[in-house]
């Protein structure tokens, strides 16, 4: 049996970090589903119908070098809360997570809607203020001149429209595992959900 592991959360709350790690240690795939809905958006932002891009997606589109940009986390929010774009990648996340080594997803709606019987679901989050700082500096390093502001106003703003869509809203399952960063260092971060998948990945073995 492959272990899934769903790894939700707001942005800049850590959890691609954490996917990131986990998948490393336990052996799994993993797969950012974010950057399915940056590349639809970047081909969006260069002319593309969105329904069309998501339709079309392929390898090499999630390759593009500005899929981190702010204006493509900004029209991937916006994309992202189109029912008929959601419904184009569906099929594509559910095939990743059958490989049989097993898969962590990270995401908005993995616990929820895309692998709702996951084994281990986890909802990585922290305080939007923290989050912001996170982003702030990490477009800070880019270049970029948004100030802290700006940005705090941002994941404001994607938290309202992440959590409130018709389709697929932000939320933790039922049973998932929070895991606050807040206060935490990547490392007792990773840690914390190490332990919360391990016993899955051990009884599966």
């Amino acid at each position: 049996m492959n272990v899934v592991v769903a790894i939700d959360g707001p942005a800049a709350a850590g959890k691609g970090t954490i996917s990131k790690a986990v998948a490393a240690h336990f052996g799994m795939a993993y797969l950012d589903t974010g950057s399915l809905y940056r590349a639809v958006a970047a081909r969006v932002l260069d002319g593309a119908d969105a329904v069309a891009a998501a339709r079309g997606l392929t390898a090499e589109h999630l390759a593009a070098p500005n899929l981190r940009s702010a204006d493509v986390a900004q029209m991937a929010s916006q994309v992202a809360a189109l029912p008929q774009v959601r419904a184009a990648l569906v099929e594509f996340q559910r095939d990743f997570a059958a490989r049989p080594e097993g898969a962590v997803l990270d995401g908005r709606d993995i616990g929820t809607v895309i692998c709702p019987d996951a084994q281990v679901k986890l909802f990585v989050t922290a305080r939007p203020e923290i989050r912001a700082r996170r982003r702030y500096d990490e477009q800070a390093a880019q270049g970029a001149s948004d100030s802290f502001d700006m940005v705090l106003a941002d994941v404001r703003a994607r938290d309202e429209r992440d959590m409130n869509r018709a389709d697929a809203p932000l939320k933790p399952a039922g049973d998932a595992v929070l895991i606050d960063t807040s206060d935490l260092d990547i490392d007792a971060a990773v840690a914390a959900a190490i332990r919360a998948i391990a016993p899955q990945v051990s009884g599966a073995s």
